[in-house]
């Protein structure tokens, strides 16, 4: 792709998801992510009522008197956006490729991270670590990530979900609030997905399309998988076909639910046709309503 015309998407991006981020998620934003988190601060001695869990057992034994530690809450967040590029992603029937979606959500996040001054990363995964951007802060940065998102051409083409979650739990050592942005076609992730959320804020953004929910009765068709390039004919016309895909669709979902929740990891689906604001708003709504 031509520089000018990188420059150009990067610009209409950033004009749509800037004002979407300024507007309607800033402050769903802020409420839901802005200051999880506890930093040590200092130590004091215990007072009557005090919560004894917060007793600095080295310092009372050095002192021979009670003291607790006293924690600030944190104002700067880090945002980890991980990515899958894989081939699967440059699927789409409906006007919109998932990839598309993926970089306008992506993008979304980031310019509302950085509107409350948090610092942002991004992990382009497929089935290898494509590419690590440390997080850092500023508008700059920002745009270097759109750019990136619009522009990037992994290596490989097929997804590895579990090695994308132990790069990113071993890479980032600070806990930070993690998109996890992908169509999730493969399985086997459930560990990974557990020890991620357990060391950090993990949300699962689940980006499908249509056609990947049901098969339309279109006569003998050929299809290609986009991540081994295996090509091969079905026939849609057949119930039979239709049915079984319909079915594998449904346990497919039921088993990126059930992950989720067994992970306590947020998910969040949207589909390629429709528009991705109102269940972006929806989950904000539910973790603030947890919190």
């Amino acid at each position: 792709m031509e520089t000018s015309e990188i420059f150009k998407k990067v610009r209409k991006i950033e004009i749509k998801t800037r004002g979407l981020s300024n507007h309607i998620f800033s402050g769903q934003y802020h409420s839901v992510f802005k200051g999880r988190g506890m930093a040590f601060s200092e130590v004091r001695e215990y007072q009557y009522g005090d919560d004894i869990r917060n007793i600095d057992w080295n310092v009372t034994a050095r002192f021979n008197h009670p003291y607790i530690k006293i924690f600030d809450e944190e104002r700067e967040l880090t945002v980890m956006l991980l990515i899958d590029v894989s081939g699967s992603n440059q699927f789409g029937t409906q006007g919109n490729i998932k990839q598309s979606l993926i970089t306008e959500i992506a993008a979304v996040l980031a310019f509302s991270a950085i509107h409350n001054n948090d610092k942002v990363g991004v992990i382009f995964f497929s089935n290898k670590i494509e590419k690590f951007i440390p997080p850092k802060k500023g508008t700059s940065h920002i745009l270097r990530i759109i750019r990136e998102l619009i522009d990037f051409v992994p290596q490989n083409t097929e997804t590895d979900i579990t090695g994308a979650l132990r790069y990113f739990t071993n890479v980032i050592k600070k806990r930070c609030t993690a998109f996890l942005l992908s169509d999730f076609l493969s399985t086997g992730f459930e560990d990974a997905m557990k020890i991620g959320n357990k060391k950090h804020d993990l949300i699962a953004v689940n980006i499908y399309d249509l056609r990947e929910t049901e098969i339309p009765d279109m006569g003998l068709i050929r299809v290609r998988d986009a991540e081994n390039g295996q090509r091969l004919w079905v026939d849609s016309s057949d119930k039979k076909v239709r049915e079984s895909y319909r079915k594998w669709h449904l346990q497919h979902t039921a088993y990126l639910y059930d992950v989720a929740l067994k992970s306590g990891v947020d998910l969040v689906k949207i589909r390629t046709d429709e528009d991705y604001v109102k269940p972006l708003i929806g989950l904000f709504k539910r973790r603030s309503a947890r919190k």
